[in-house]
């Protein structure tokens, strides 16, 4: 069963959650930029994520499961809008999103080879999509009074062969969300701090896992991840530029 908006608001509003938004909109724009010009969908509970890029997407659309309830965001931007979403059909043409984030929605749908189908089908060729989800060794995954203790948690494993079972090549991952998931003023103000030495001394045990992927029209030859996984997030590039890392 897929949490409620009100409860997902609620964390977000948060001292705890919005340092958490804070990590997880700086690992977005570091890899988008503000994705200028670019078609961007959110699926599950994106809304922290996607209020990163402002207003310079052509447009933002947040498609929430029905199942969560009616969600409080001031879409007031032309063509930006929030739709009530089923699992997985989603109500949209084929190829018609740039960039797609997943937050709060892998861990709780009931088919995610079905949900990733759907995924494909709606971005663009060589549009690329971000897996986020609670890092079945973190922290966070066991924190049932935060949304990333709900539903299945994920490995970057798991995450990487889903996507490569998915007609997808994994270009970069990167983990989220080291600082420990207790509502401390001393915590939640170092939020940054604590991502920096977390990246360092224990990379790979954050509460989140972030796998980015570009869609591809063919499955990659043998199977498995195309691309190498690199644990440092990628500097923002144009929607077909070739992939670089950041240094």
């Amino acid at each position: 069963m897929r949490q409620d908006a009100v409860t997902l608001e609620r964390f977000y509003a948060s001292a705890l959650g919005r340092a958490a938004s804070r990590v997880l909109a700086g690992k977005m724009t570091d890899l988008w930029g503000d994705a200028a010009g670019l078609s961007l969908l959110g699926l599950g509970y994106a809304l922290p994520a996607l209020e990163a890029f402002g207003n310079a997407p052509s447009r933002i659309i947040a498609a929430v499961p029905y199942e969560h309830g009616p969600v409080s965001w001031s879409a007031s931007e032309r063509g930006n809008a929030a739709v009530a979403v089923g699992d997985p059909r989603l109500p949209f043409p084929d190829g018609l999103f740039d960039r797609v984030i997943v937050l709060h929605g892998l861990e709780e749908t009931g088919d995610p080879r079905a949900y990733l189908r759907e995924i494909w089908r709606v971005t663009a060729p060589e549009g690329r999509i971000v897996l986020a989800a609670a890092n079945r060794a973190g922290l966070w995954s066991r924190a049932t009074q935060t949304p990333f203790g709900q539903g299945r948690p994920w490995t970057r494993s798991q995450l990487s062969n889903l996507l490569s079972g998915g007609l997808f090549q994994v270009t970069a991952s990167s983990s989220a969300l080291y600082m420990p998931p207790v509502a401390h003023g001393l915590v939640t103000s170092a939020a940054e701090g604590w991502e920096a030495i977390g990246r360092t001394f224990t990379p790979g045990l954050g509460g989140v896992v972030l796998i980015e992927a570009v869609k591809r029209l063919y499955a990659p030859p043998n199977g498995g991840a195309a691309a190498p996984v690199t644990e440092r997030i990628r500097l923002a590039r144009p929607a077909r530029a070739t992939r670089r890392e950041e240094h």
